[in-house]
Order: C-alpha cells, then sequence, then structure tokens
C-alpha cells in the first residue's frame, strides 16, 4: 500500500496572524485561500515542495460542534493545549534563531531529548504548538 501524508489541520483564530507566522516567519507558500461565511480556510505549505500541507481553519466550523464544545476549544487553544505539529529541519539552530527574532513566542530552546531527537517548539499566534526536529 502507498499512502502519503496530504493535508493536516490546525485552528486559527486569526487569519491574517496566521498567515504572517506560517507564510512571513516559516517561509511557507500559500497553496490556497477559501473564504465562506465569514470564515477562511488558509492552505500552507514548504515553498517550491508539492505534498504535505497544512490547512489553517477556524475551529467553529464543523456543524456538529456544540456551543459548549466551541467554548472547550476556545479555552484549550488560548492554553496552547487543544493542536500541535512537528515539523522538521536541518538547522535547528538557524530556524530557532529566526523565530525568534521575528518574535514567535518560545516554549522550548533547542535541546536534545531523551528519547533521542534535538528540538525546539513555538506557539503560532492560535495557541497551536510548533515544534521543530532536527534531520541529521
Amino acid at each position: 500500500m502507498d499512502i502519503t501524508i496530504h493535508q493536516t489541520f490546525l485552528p486559527h483564530d486569526d487569519p491574517e496572524a496566521s498567515l504572517a507566522f506560517y507564510r512571513d516567519i516559516l517561509g511557507f507558500e500559500v497553496r490556497n485561500d477559501v473564504g465562506y461565511g465569514g470564515m477562511r480556510w488558509i492552505t500552507v505549505g514548504p515553498a517550491g515542495r508539492s505534498g504535505a500541507a497544512i490547512v489553517l481553519h477556524p475551529p467553529a466550523a464543523d456543524p456538529g460542534i456544540t456551543d459548549d464544545e466551541r467554548r472547550l476549544i476556545a479555552e484549550m487553544m488560548a492554553k496552547g493545549t487543544y493542536a500541535s505539529i512537528i515539523l522538521a529541519t536541518a538547522d535547528l539552530d538557524g530556524a530557532f534563531e529566526r523565530l525568534q527574532a521575528a518574535g514567535a513566542e518560545v516554549v522550548q530552546e533547542p535541546v536534545e531529548q531523551p528519547y533521542g531527537v534535538r528540538d525546539c517548539a513555538f506557539r503560532d499566534p492560535a495557541g497551536n504548538m510548533v515544534r521543530i526536529q532536527e534531520v541529521r
């Protein structure tokens, strides 16, 4: 079986702030930007490369979500415990320095983890945990 990852979803509560983070700070390209009903879905991915992408979506867009669930999602996003993604780079220190210099919220500086990876962590504007692992 030949299965690949095509898209993953991360919530956003401010599309312009999310664009500034993923496009302007991380250097991802915008592959799609769709508005509907006052909401916005933005698909981003590594510039110049096809393959896996991140869809930044409004968390309350699912009509099956109750008002209580919307409030809980908003609370979890504000705490940074709702969603996360792990990215990879060959230059972890360089990536960390660029994100820190751009004002991204640092959660963890680059460190060798006891489980065998070297990584760092940031929060995006919606509170999502963005971990970046070093590819050796």
